[in-house]
């Protein structure tokens, strides 16, 4: 059977003839209907030659290539089969041969199922969204009476020779999301996790495209494995003239053993191609990220109390920080770590989830009580998976710990997999629920595991996070893990928001935000206005490029207010005025990233669906590296409309080097067709390192 999924532009041909295990024939633009002749005749005529010194028939990449096919790179499945220890047979033997038995096909998916001896059974599923994102994932069974050890079973994708560069990101606490490139050579690349999460140097889109490819052009294929545990991507070339772009959970030795009648489903790999380079791949994502994992509604502007009161928790000081908040128009107030039983510093108490009596002897009643008098939503941090050795549960229970050599930020990390330790999480957030108007949980994540444990941990996470929402659908959940080091489409289907960076600090969040909004859509990413300095660098900067900076994504502030200028204040409250009234934009159009000419200078923005409405901010990050800098030029526009263009106050007037800015940005009555403000563009202002200008376009009449 010859297999033809296409959507949003895109195909994918899949041959499952015969026995072997299917294979991919084409991934990447529409090949536009055809019928089964035509679809057989384009099969055979891509039958590559027999190359020397190689099997004597054409190679063909499967979707679980093995030593089996004449694939000498790294497989697609692998493991052994086992007796149990003591009786007859107990040594290993290798995984059987795969032979496809069954193809169930829906005009947008086909589910293919395997067997091996008659006993061992993978069941790969294939998706094609309407949003034209490729989804597979396989299902291992063992249906046998031997134990099966699995190494690895992941998803491997072919791309074309043209695919010759990749780009991937790494990073640091507090500098996430930096992107890295080299050429594709002969042999594996490969990005691996083992952090029990996905870490700070998650590989979080592995992109391999047309050499030089850009965020606006170059033909580019992607893949992400949405996952919250230990994962591996990787791309490899074959002197047989394959290249595959692949990834899976890894596993560690002995991690995953199937006994009769047990089976494990892998995550999906999510893939996506485009011919309109990183910009076409973040759209297609995130349009199908909307659709299957939408935002209970628009973006509340939060205030989250970290760096506004750390563990200084007194309630009249918090009191008066939620009265500001309220006063400039914030809508949900996050109380952040402190409120818990004896924490008062990051040494002690993790794992004790009720409030602290001492400094709340009324409970969080009374604070709950101003903060939502004040017409705002209240919010709390928590850290579930982690305890402090310093508290009653670890020293009740110290079989619960995951961890118990080499603490990480005063901390070890509770086994979710036992059960009474993830009763103990369950009902204590369960209770805090119960009791306090919460409508939002800050669910923190702070350490590695450091141990062989991620498969196990991640399940019971995922069933903890799952019983809790059935039980408090409407309380969202922001993913946070010391900063974004879980960042990832497993979890998302499970929580509401991320929190991008601990770092607030404007300069360093431009890029943070610049590459994580390549997978995840701006509206589930948190960005907050701090105070200067910043708490991570100590860098100084000014109001009006801090409030440009959290503008685009899920906006907020992690300040104390109350020690604000009566002119700050009133900057934050026209910023969220004006965030309010933009948010329904920046959180539905199409993210634009300009490929800068010159790395000092960055141009971003979101044009809506219908194209009637774009918001821009030129952002100066250094000293230009010309007198004059690039015009600004504003992709994505309607050629044929005419749109008023107008500077968004935000802040102070940006300061500017020398003399006085182009005319155009202190005039509110320019018109001016799309396809000049695409093509041509307008005289940029001089910016100074560390200010940004706004510009709002909108369809004139």
């Amino acid at each position: 059977m010859l297999i033809h999924l296409r959507a949003a532009g895109t195909s994918v041909v899949l041959d499952a003839r015969g026995t072997a295990v299917p294979a991919v024939t084409h991934w990447g633009a529409d090949l536009g209907p055809l019928d089964d002749d035509a679809l057989g005749r384009l099969v055979a005529a891509r039958v590559p030659p027999v190359p020397p010194s190689a099997l004597d028939v054409p190679f063909r990449l499967s979707l679980l290539p093995t030593l089996d096919d004449g694939w000498s790179g790294r497989p697609g499945i692998s493991g052994f089969v086992t007796a149990p220890a003591g009786e007859p047979g107990d040594a290993r033997s290798p995984l059987p041969m795969l032979a496809l038995e069954d193809v169930a096909t829906t005009p947008s998916s086909a589910r293919f199922r395997h067997v091996a001896d008659g006993c061992l059974w993978v069941t790969t599923d294939v998706e094609l969204t309407p949003q034209g994102v490729l989804r597979v994932r396989h299902t291992w069974a063992n249906e046998g009476e031997r134990l099966v050890e699995v190494g690895s079973l992941d998803a491997v994708l072919p791309v074309p020779e043209r695919a010759a560069e990749v780009l991937d990101l790494s990073g640091t606490w507090s500098h996430e999301r930096r992107p890295q490139r080299h050429q594709v050579v002969d042999g594996v690349w490969s990005r691996e996790t083992r952090h029990g999460r996905p870490g700070h140097d998650h590989p979080y889109l592995v992109v391999v495209g047309t050499p030089g490819f850009g965020f606006r052009s170059g033909e580019v294929w992607a893949a992400h494995v949405a996952w919250s545990g230990d994962t591996r991507h990787w791309v490899e070339r074959s002197p047989l003239g394959a290249t595959v772009l692949a990834g899976g959970e890894l596993l560690h030795p002995g991690e995953m053993v199937l006994r009769p009648g047990d089976s494990w489903t892998t995550p999906w790999l999510v893939a996506v191609w485009s011919d309109a380079g990183l910009d076409g791949l973040s759209a297609r994502l995130h349009r199908w990220v909307r659709a299957t994992s939408p935002v209970p509604g628009p973006r509340p502007v939060t205030l989250n109390t970290w760096e506004a009161v750390y563990f200084d928790h007194d309630l009249p000081r918090l009191v008066a920080l939620a009265e500001e908040a309220a006063a400039v128009g914030v809508e949900r107030f996050v109380l952040d770590d402190g409120w818990f039983q004896g924490r008062t510093d990051d040494r002690r108490a993790l794992g004790d989830w009720w409030v602290d009596d001492t400094r709340w002897p009324d409970g969080l009643h009374p604070l709950a009580d101003v903060v939502t008098g004040l017409g705002m939503e209240l919010g709390l941090w928590v850290e579930p998976e982690m305890v402090s050795p310093d508290s009653r549960t670890a020293r009740e229970h110290p079989d619960w710990l995951l961890t118990r050599r080499g603490t990480w930020r005063n901390q070890h990390v509770l086994d979710l997999s036992v059960p009474a330790a993830a009763a103990h999480v369950l009902g204590s957030i369960d209770a805090l629920l119960a009791e306090y108007p919460i409508g939002y949980l800050k669910w923190d994540h702070n350490r590695d595991l450091l141990v062989p444990a991620a498969h196990r941990q991640t399940t019971a996470l995922y069933a903890l996070l799952d019983e809790l929402r059935r039980r408090h659908p409407t309380v969202e959940i922001e993913s946070c893990a010391s900063g974004g080091a879980r960042v990832d489409l497993g979890i998302l289907e499970r929580v509401d928001r991320f929190w991008t960076s601990d770092d607030n600090d404007p300069l360093e969040r431009q890029a943070i935000q610049r590459w994580s909004t390549l997978l995840v859509p701006p509206e589930y990413l948190g960005s907050h206005v701090g105070p200067s300095p910043a708490h991570t660098t100590g860098r100084v900067t000014d109001l009006g490029f801090r409030l440009v900076t959290s503008l685009f994504l899920s906006a907020g502030l992690e300040w104390d207010l109350t020690r604000a200028s009566v002119e700050e204040r009133r900057h934050v409250a026209a910023w969220i005025a004006g965030y309010r009234g933009l948010r329904g934009l920046l959180h539905s159009g199409s993210m634009v990233r300009v490929d800068a000419s010159d790395p000092a200078v960055e141009l971003h923005g979101v044009v809506a669906a219908d194209r009637r409405e774009a918001v821009f901010a030129q952002v100066a990050l250094s000293s230009p590296r010309s007198a004059l800098p690039a015009p600004m030029r504003f992709p994505g526009l309607d050629a044929e409309q005419e749109y008023a263009v107008r500077v968004l106050p935000i802040g102070d007037p940006p300061r500017v080097l020398h003399a006085a800015p182009p005319p155009w940005v202190e005039r509110d009555d320019v018109v001016l067709p799309g396809r000049l403000l695409t093509e041509a563009g307008l005289p940029a202002p001089l910016l100074l390192p560390g200010q940004a200008l706004v510009v709002h376009l909108r369809a004139a009449g």
